[in-house]
């Protein structure tokens, strides 16, 4: 009977760290990701040339804006 509970409690101490770590991980990444973007002005503006447009600080600082207010949209869904 002893051996059971052991193997019982350690079992559930696997999982229950599992799906904490999980929670812990993805919370931090997602608190890292809105204070770190993954894309910001330079990327941006290297997209722009690529697409063959010519990046203005206005055009950079509108479309940095309205992925900033996207990404507030998105994290108050959560």
């Amino acid at each position: 009977m002893n051996m059971a509970l052991a193997i019982t409690l350690i079992i559930l101490a696997l999982v229950g760290g599992f799906v904490g770590g999980f929670f812990l991980s993805r919370k931090y990444m997602m608190d890292y990701f809105e204070k770190n973007p993954p894309i910001n002005e330079d990327t941006l503006r290297m997209l722009m040339i690529q697409m063959g447009q010519k990046p203005s600080e206005r055009k950079i600082n509108q479309m940095m804006s309205s992925m900033k207010t996207q990404q507030k949209k998105a994290a108050k869904k959560k």
